[in-house]
């Protein structure tokens, strides 16, 4: 091991490029994991646990069971029926098992030769020759010295491509080694409280628990040493945040004031009058607007109650008070979709917003690039606007559409283009996926809450049906009677093509299959995959009605609206969470027609599947429906915690450790200010800076 990099503190461990034996390619292997300290290491938590404690006899082995075995190689071929593949017998002293890999390795082929003592780990299967291992782990056995067994369970962690279980294991076991025999100061400002172990312990119980521990309660997390770490990741996490709300105290930014009546006269020319949530919400933001400390609010609204509105009157706000804004959005459709509506808006009062997007190439780009540094006040543009590039003359505010879908560099990036000295640009983050309170209150607590909870009168209710798929040629009669009455409808799939691995009906297929069941009708297709030239072609066509039917993977999750289009159905409905089901459905009902939304599912139903359609099925409420996505999924999965920017919890779980809460405060309270420095720098590290994003 090398000395500890002399830019972190001493607790954190070495950068792991740093220490011997991990070249580049491993490193970049490991960071792709968010793995980058030796701290890390210890805070990546396994998925399970395998008990290679014991061997198991061959005479005394049952089907489905995970068993380690050890033997000789009593015959070893290479089989060729309709698949090539490597067939091994491994005998001891009761009796005998069959070893067999479909795909294999010269090295392998040449550890199971014929005479060759190995140990073998799997799970037992009973086929027609007999017990059998598929794909076994096998290791060689010297018969000079057999390698001991374990005394600890044996942790399985989450990997990726290229970084063998093993040699994670490894380093993880180095680093706790390192750190049980004080090579490495690991401080414990909490100690052992309660019933909880110290630190120590509890990351030994974790990663080597004894045969005997309760592996139920270290997988679901309601283990003591998992508990005892969970607490300290929340209270990193509140008291991170706690010194973020002090910074932004310190903060300013200038006061926002419509001068030229501007949403005043908006409003004045809409055909619609605002809804009593939409005009709290602008009036919230307006104070926030008007404010020297810079705004930081998240805007919650379900899909189709109108957040566009309220991010036009604040942007207005911006440009009445002669400063610049900005709105980016995850994906050029809704970036251009909202380049429409803003320009309907705005240029009747004299505004002509900018658009930016990647395809906006050559003179154009050099043209729009130019307008902004000049001072063009309105940008409305994709992570283009984020670009080195990109310049502003005078950015005073940030809107960031559908937020989670953006890292937390780039949202950085386009404050950084507003900032003036100690200046900051206000910043409004919007999402339709409405977020539990609990979640809320936690990974939020750095901004301030807006919630429209109403929707624009005359939307009607989408009606949803939960529908087996031995019932399809039922629905294709049913699309093909609302096609012929003119109206449209959207067949979304979870895969763009044909995988062996998930039994789902993909996009591609799904397409050429309706086109020869409804040849009557023009059948669109659109997917991730394709170039968002052609993304955008295939959506003007469905917006202007010459595509009737539109087959799509979750691509059109986000923000497309098509009044017209008042059926969606939904393939594999069981394989998606709730709140990408309820984004979906939100795709229709847009118009005044009556809606409906068919949940294609192929049975057999697990328990949780069956509740998650039932949710569907009983409420539109996206924040019914937010509740209890968090209770079936956790928030990992609400909150999408790979997608960087989120507050991304290693151990915690923010249901399940809900009832830890009051702990946490009281903790908070007992903490001293070296004691702080070690627990976030431990947990959050560098993210501490983008904490309040």
């Amino acid at each position: 091991m090398t000395e500890v990099s002399r830019d972190r503190p001493p607790h954190t461990g070495s950068e792991l490029a740093d220490l011997s034996g991990i070249g580049t390619q491993l490193a970049a292997r490991l960071k792709a994991l968010g793995l980058v300290r030796e701290i890390d290491l210890l805070l990546h938590q396994p998925l399970r646990y395998e008990d290679r404690t014991r061997l198991t006899r061959l005479d005394r082995i049952r089907p489905g069971e995970l068993v380690q075995v050890e033997g000789r190689i009593a015959h070893s071929e290479i089989r060729r029926a309709r698949k090539r593949m490597l067939i091994a017998v491994l005998a001891d002293d009761h009796g005998q098992i069959l070893l067999r890999f479909f795909h294999f390795f010269p090295s392998q082929q040449k550890l199971l030769s014929a005479g060759n003592r190995v140990r073998c780990y799997g799970e037992v299967r009973f086929g027609r020759e007999g017990f059998e291992l598929i794909h076994p782990q096998c290791q060689h056995i010297d018969d000079r010295g057999r390698p001991a067994l374990p005394t600890r369970l044996s942790p399985i962690y989450p990997t990726t491509a290229g970084l063998a279980q093993y040699r994670l294991g490894r380093l993880i076991a180095d680093a706790l080694a390192r750190a049980a025999s004080e090579q490495w100061p690991l401080p414990d400002p909490l100690g052992a409280w309660k019933d909880f172990p110290d630190l120590l312990n509890a990351l030994v119980e974790m990663h080597q628990p004894s045969p005997d521990a309760d592996l139920a309660a270290l997988i679901d997390g309601h283990h003591p040493a998992i508990r005892r770490l969970a607490i300290e990741e929340l209270l990193a996490h509140h008291l991170a945040l706690a010194r973020v709300n002090q910074a932004r105290e310190r903060q300013r930014a200038s006061r926002l004031k419509d001068k030229n009546q501007l949403r005043k006269r908006l409003l004045k020319g809409l055909p619609f009058k605002p809804t009593a949530a939409q005009t709290r919400v602008s009036a919230e933001i307006a104070a926030d607007l008007a404010a020297e400390r810079p705004m930081r609010r998240l805007l919650q609204g379900d899909v189709g109650s109108g957040k566009t509105l309220v991010a036009a009157l604040a942007m207005l706000t911006a440009v009445g008070a002669g400063r610049q804004a900005a709105l980016v959005a995850p994906t050029e459709i809704l970036a251009e979709q909202h380049y429409r509506t803003f320009s309907d808006w705005f240029e009747p009062l004299g505004i002509e917003p900018v658009w930016l997007a990647g395809k906006v190439k050559g003179k154009a780009r050099t043209a729009v690039l130019k307008a902004l540094a000049e001072g063009a006040p309105v940008a409305i543009g994709t992570h283009a606007l984020f670009q080195s590039g990109v310049s502003f003359s005078d950015l005073a505010l940030v809107v960031v559409d559908e937020q989670h879908r953006f890292g937390v560099h780039q949202r950085l990036a386009l404050a950084d283009k507003g900032r003036q000295g100690e200046h900051l640009p206000h910043q409004l983050v919007m999402t339709a996926t409405p977020i539990p309170r609990t979640l809320a209150m936690t990974a939020y607590a750095g901004l301030d809450v807006s919630i429209i909870d109403e929707l624009p009168p005359g939307r009607q209710p989408v009606t949803t049906v939960v529908m087996g798929e031995d019932k399809r040629e039922r629905l294709i009669e049913r699309i093909r009677v609302a096609l012929k009455d003119g109206r449209q409808a959207y067949w979304v799939c979870p895969l763009i093509a044909e995988s062996e691995q998930l039994e789902a009906e993909a996009a591609e297929t799904t397409s050429e299959t309706l086109k020869a069941q409804l040849p009557d009708f023009r059948i669109g297709l659109i997917h991730g995959r394709m170039k968002p030239a052609e993304k955008q072609e295939v959506m003007s066509e469905f917006v202007s009605g010459r595509i009737r039917l539109l087959v799509a993977t979750t691509v059109i999750e986000v923000g497309v609206d098509v009044p017209n289009a008042s059926l969606m159905i939904i393939e594999n409905a069981e394989r998606l969470g709730l709140s990408q089901l309820h984004q979906l459905r939100g795709r229709v009902g847009r118009g005044s027609d009556q809606s409906a939304c068919v949940l294609l599912y192929k049975p057999p139903l697990g328990e949780i599947a069956k509740a998650r359609l039932e949710v569907m099925r009983s409420t539109t409420d996206g924040f019914v429906i937010a509740e209890k996505d968090l209770e079936l999924r956790g928030p990992g999965e609400v909150l999408g915690t790979r997608q960087t920017g989120m507050l991304r919890f290693r151990i915690a779980d923010l249901a399940r450790d809900a009832d830890c809460f009051d702990q946490v405060k009281e903790l908070a309270g007992r903490i001293d200010r070296p004691g702080a420095d070690v627990l976030i720098e431990r947990w959050i590290g560098p993210a501490e800076a983008f904490v309040e994003v």
